[in-house]
């Protein structure tokens, strides 16, 4: 089977927004409610609290995310939801009114589109919420509803709001508040698929499915896949899968999956024993143990072999999301950390995704606290900002690093160096993670130019002939081209 994956991904750099936290709107616009009481913008997040992001507000920041070189953006869910994170869906064809319902995401949408900004929405199809009509009606009418069957009932009376009684149905890692669909209902079923179609004839760029890996039911996904894609067969579908995710990328289901397996690894390089381990424990990754550059370079080699290249160049990896605290934060503050993932980040095979705030030194412990409001720009880290913009505008540029063959030339102690390569387009990059100024003497045999360019970072190298030496000062990278 020949593998087809969207184009468009391959050339994206994502832009992950979480909108209750993203942007304000600052103009005036017809509201449903004109005196909320948002939580302070800048105060800690709270797990129910909203701070009143809106789509409009985002719209307004266009031109910031257009001059970071973004050309993609991901939301964490926009259903009408009673939580500020919306992963608790009430309805799945409406936009919530807080963010400005289904007129300001039409809006939103095609001035992203205008801009060759792709969007794509978080579609959580495995659980609901209390409030979704039909789960409500179970709930008033009890086994006389007829939509008994559209969830996983094991007794009476339902208890969706005291721990004192059993809650006598399914809910997502056995919270109430979510309950979950029965997918062998043919019914339902073919209710999520609607969904699916339905934004898709809206608009929208493509689906990343919260926690796909709990529906069971079979070709579920498969169907998903073709019915999306006969709509739009460059629609992007990504799936929230942790770990090794070959089941999932085999080509008949999705393109790829949040890269997490590729976040821990490049975090244990590049942070090392910095990483907080209290940050990163109660999550399905490993930023740790730390790794020098030889197990660095096994692993991705093992990781760049488990699927298709086709499915390489259409993964989402990242270092950070709304799931998992943020990478200034795992490192204990350490700037270098961040910037040397970074450099990582935008040289790997895959579309990176930037989880928002990330790119102007946003901290944030595990949630809430990795979900704070944007922050105003006299509170930017104006270095780590500039090394987001730099890698950002070079991955444009350099085809090499979208598409290239990824090689690794050298991997010993904590400096680690590698090329992207597509035809005559060749690109050396190196990261020496280590505390110590550190040499690598390269045979260029294995090159196919003499890289003459510093592109980015501080490295002094030179050619003698065949051979190829490059100096990288303590915690430093850079890329030759």
């Amino acid at each position: 089977m020949q593998i087809q994956t969207p184009d468009w991904v391959k050339h994206s750099v994502f832009y992950q927004i979480f909108p209750d936290r993203f942007a304000r709107s600052k103009q005036p616009h017809k509201r449903l409610l004109h005196d909320a009481r948002w939580e302070d913008w800048d105060a800690m997040p709270t797990l129910q609290g909203y701070k009143g992001g809106d789509l409009w507000g985002i719209i307004e920041q266009l031109d910031y995310i257009q001059d970071l070189g973004i050309n993609a953006i991901y939301f964490t869910p926009i259903f009408q939801s009673a939580s500020n994170h919306r992963y608790h869906t009430h309805d799945y064809y409406q936009v919530d009114p807080l963010l400005g319902g289904n007129e300001a995401f039409k809006e939103f949408l095609d001035a992203a589109h205008e801009r060759n900004i792709k969007v794509v929405l978080d579609g959580v199809f495995n659980h609901a919420s209390r409030g979704l009509f039909f789960f409500h009606d179970v709930l008033e009418n009890g086994p006389r509803s007829p939509w008994v069957d559209w969830f996983k009932i094991t007794g009476w009376p339902l208890a969706p709001y005291t721990g004192d009684l059993p809650a006598n149905y399914e809910g997502w890692a056995g919270n109430r508040a979510l309950p979950v669909f029965n997918h062998d209902n043919p019914e339902v079923r073919e209710y999520i698929m609607e969904i699916g179609e339905y934004w898709m004839k809206f608009g929208i760029d493509g689906w990343r499915l919260d926690v796909p890996f709990e529906v069971k039911t079979p070709g579920f996904w498969q169907e998903f896949r073709d019915r999306v894609k006969a709509i739009n067969p460059e629609a992007y579908i990504v799936g929230e899968v942790w770990g090794d995710s070959r089941e999932w990328l085999d080509g008949t289901q999705f393109d790829g999956v949040m890269n997490y397996l590729f976040t821990g690894l490049t975090i244990a390089f590049t942070a090392g024993d910095r990483v907080v381990l209290e940050q990163v424990q109660s999550r399905d990754y490993q930023p740790y143990p730390p790794l020098f550059a030889t197990e660095y370079a096994v692993k991705i080699q093992e990781l760049l072999a488990l699927y298709p290249w086709e499915i390489q160049l259409t993964q989402l990896n990242l270092l950070a999301s709304h799931d998992t605290a943020r990478l200034i934060t795992i490192a204990n503050g350490d700037q270098p950390s961040v910037e040397l993932a970074t450099l990582l980040l935008l040289t790997f095979p895959g579309a990176p995704s930037i989880y928002y705030g990330d790119e102007v030194g946003l901290p944030g412990a595990i949630d809430p606290d990795s979900r704070r409001g944007f922050p105003t720009e006299a509170n930017w880290n104006q270095h780590i900002l500039n090394t987001h913009r730099q890698l950002i505008a070079l991955r444009h540029k350099y085809p090499a690093l979208r598409a290239g063959d990824y090689k690794i030339l050298f991997a010993q102690g904590e400096l680690y160096i590698f090329t992207r390569t597509l035809e005559t387009d060749e690109l050396i990059i190196a990261v020496n993670a280590g505390t110590a100024t550190t040499t690598a003497n390269l045979d260029a045999a294995n090159l196919q130019t003499q890289s003459h360019q510093l592109l980015y970072g501080a490295a002094e190298f030179k050619w003698h002939g065949e051979k190829l030496t490059l100096t990288l000062p303590p915690r430093a990278g850079c890329i030759l081209g």
